[in-house]
């Protein structure tokens, strides 16, 4: 007797052949020269289906799979609502340190992601592939549970979750409101040099700035008394007067030009704060103050004093107003 049977196909580039175990083997041929002559390229090992079986037991499924490497079934007891095909899959290549390559497939060749719960993956039958391996996995049919269970168990779920959130909110809220706490303080200490190098700079700024006030006024009232001495005691009215009216126009299209550079209006609080930033900037830059980075640990500051506020308010932490704010 022949220890296997060869199926050839009208496509002489592929065939299958059963050997004694009963397994099939898939061959692809590739053709070269003659047609007599071929060269195999790959294969791939059909499993039987019953390597890899799945039952339930006390309402929780077991799955059991046959390891490659150890030769030996085991059984792996999962939680279908809590476990994911990812976690599945790493429990399998901790089994067996022979698995380098574990994956689910749907029927139709579609790859199942990692984080799908394994009570979605459990809806359908799938092909389990491990190395070079593929098993087709067959799911048993559940029995569908009635709709008063059904409730029930949804009930029994939802007290469970309110449970464990009255038991673990508080110390969760504790827990969170020690992080916010230290990363205030830690952002704190980062702030003091850079706050202390912030106040010298924002002082020689604000009297460059208060300078600059000073001289326009002066400049102003010089303008004024410089007009009026030419009216009345050096020239008249008549010569002066196309003079006002130069200074006037040239103010004008003075007024006009800062509107065309900066995109604002000529306001005096505008013009003055804008100033202001154009000297706190030139000074930071002389003595290497990182504006960005001073900037980026005030957001960061204000986040969490806005975090830890939100975490005191009385809805969370179910504590009368008077209490926050002792707390406080």
């Amino acid at each position: 007797m022949k220890d296997s049977l060869e199926f050839e196909f009208h496509n002489p580039q592929t065939f299958l052949k059963m050997d004694g175990s009963g397994s099939f083997l898939m061959q692809c041929q590739k053709q070269i020269g003659h047609l007599r002559h071929y060269k195999r390229v790959c294969y791939s090992t059909l499993v039987p289906s019953d390597e890899v079986t799945i039952n339930y037991r006390h309402g929780l499924p077991v799955i059991t799979i046959m390891l490659p490497s150890r030769k030996e079934r085991c059984q792996f007891t999962v939680k279908p609502m809590l476990t994911t095909v990812g976690t599945f899959l790493q429990d399998i290549q901790k089994e067996d340190k022979g698995i380098e390559k574990a994956e689910i497939f749907t029927n139709d060749g579609s790859k199942i992601s990692t984080k799908t719960l394994v009570e979605i993956l459990l809806m359908n039958d799938f092909k389990l592939v491990i190395n070079d391996m593929t098993y087709s996995v067959r799911v048993p049919i559940k029995d569908k549970l009635s709709s008063e269970h059904a409730t029930e168990m949804e009930d029994v779920k939802s007290l469970v979750q309110r449970l464990f959130t009255a038991l673990h909110l508080e110390d969760h809220q504790i827990k969170r409101e020690r992080e916010l706490l230290l990363k205030l303080d830690h952002l704190k200490e980062q702030l003091i040099p850079f706050e202390q190098m912030k106040a010298g700079i924002t002082k020689s700024a604000d009297a460059k700035t208060s300078r600059l006030l000073w001289t326009g006024l002066a400049l102003m009232s010089t303008q004024g008394g410089a007009l009026a001495w030419f009216t009345w005691w050096v020239y008249s009215w008549d010569i002066m007067e196309p003079v006002t009216y130069f200074i006037t126009y040239g103010s004008a299209m003075a007024f006009y030009a800062y509107f065309v550079l900066t995109k604002q209006d000529y306001v005096y609080p505008d013009a003055k704060d804008r100033q202001f930033l154009h000297y706190f900037y030139r000074k930071s830059k002389s003595q290497y103050f990182d504006v960005e980075q001073y900037n980026k640990l005030k957001e960061d500051l204000a986040e969490a004093e806005e975090s830890l506020r939100r975490l005191r308010q009385p809805l969370h932490l179910r504590l009368p107003i008077q209490e926050i704010h002792d707390k406080d």
